[in-house]
């Protein structure tokens, strides 16, 4: 790339022209074709962070993908526009491009982006950046879930990375699902799924065991959804039938809900007793769909 052109734009509070932002991605995209390596130079990463404000997206592309091949030696400058540029589309490109960075040094600062930046796609790039780095993020992942001041948003982005890394991050994600923290736990465990269905891990299957008689009502929840995966164990049926009877509206439809989809035909009996006696309007309608379903009403 041409050094000269480099040092005649003004890059130091990283800005560009239009014709500065299409020139450098017409030479970007020439050099790459021509086998030529990007040699990663502070004037030339500082270039194409200044091109990151740009508003066309196939020119954010060409700068972002240049950066991820530059690699590491782009780390420095991607982390402070991420965290300090006035420009939220300068944050939002920064947080996506060090996820083709791929360096697990981003991750203190990808969380302060995820926590602390007001910006809700800031925000979701930022776990997204997070999450590909499997078991090593789980515990930036469980500090959003942690932290007093979490927006329901941002759990739930922490929530879906856990859920993304899955038996990626097996160890880890098991660890967490023994949490003194119910909000972690209950993520923990819905995210257990992928090694239950897939690799049939003994030990999940116990942690969600023991999860259906935990004391929050949360990780009861996300226990019975997951009883599904445990494919012809006949012990799982019986044991839901305690919580067709649960003080908790949630627990008693998720109970009725995991009947139904495992074809538990030989609980019909116990789901026409909860009718019965059931009150809530909506667990009656989850409970009266489970018997249709399962005698083919």
């Amino acid at each position: 790339m041409n050094e000269s052109f480099l040092s005649s734009i003004n890059t130091q509070e990283l800005s560009l022209t239009a014709d500065e932002a299409a020139t450098l991605a017409k030479e970007l995209t020439l050099s790459l074709k021509k086998g030529q390596k990007l040699e990663g130079t502070e004037s030339q990463i500082r270039a194409l962070i200044a091109g990151l404000a740009d508003q066309r997206g196939l020119l954010r592309r060409t700068f972002s993908e240049s950066l991820g091949l530059i690699g590491p030696k782009a780390l420095p400058q991607l982390r402070q526009a991420l965290l300090n540029s006035k420009n939220v589309t300068v944050r939002r490109a920064a947080a996506k491009t060090l996820k083709l960075v791929g360096d697990p040094e981003a991750l203190p600062d990808l969380l302060k982006a995820l926590l602390n930046d007001e910006d809700p796609v800031v925000q979701g790039s930022s776990a997204g950046a997070i999450a590909i780095f499997g078991g090593t993020a789980v515990e930036y992942l469980v500090k959003v879930l942690e932290h007093p001041q979490s927006s329901s948003t941002q759990c739930g982005l922490a929530r879906w990375g856990l859920a993304f890394i899955g038996a990626k991050g097996s160890k880890e994600i098991k660890k967490a699902a023994k949490s003194k923290n119910q909000l972690v736990r209950a993520s923990a465990i819905a995210a257990l799924g992928d090694q239950i269905e897939n690799l049939n891990d003994r030990d999940a299957k116990n942690i969600v065991k023991e999860a259906l008689n935990d004391p929050s009502y949360e990780v009861q929840i996300e226990a019975i959804r997951l009883i599904n995966f445990f494919q012809q164990e006949e012990w799982f049926s019986r044991a839901l039938i305690d919580k067709l009877n649960s003080d908790n509206n949630e627990v008693r439809k998720q109970t009725a809900l995991s009947l139904m989809r495992f074809n538990a035909l030989g609980q019909v009996s116990y789901l026409q007793q909860r009718l019965d006696k059931e009150k809530n309007i909506e667990v009656i309608k989850i409970i009266k769909l489970a018997i249709n379903s399962l005698t083919n009403i």
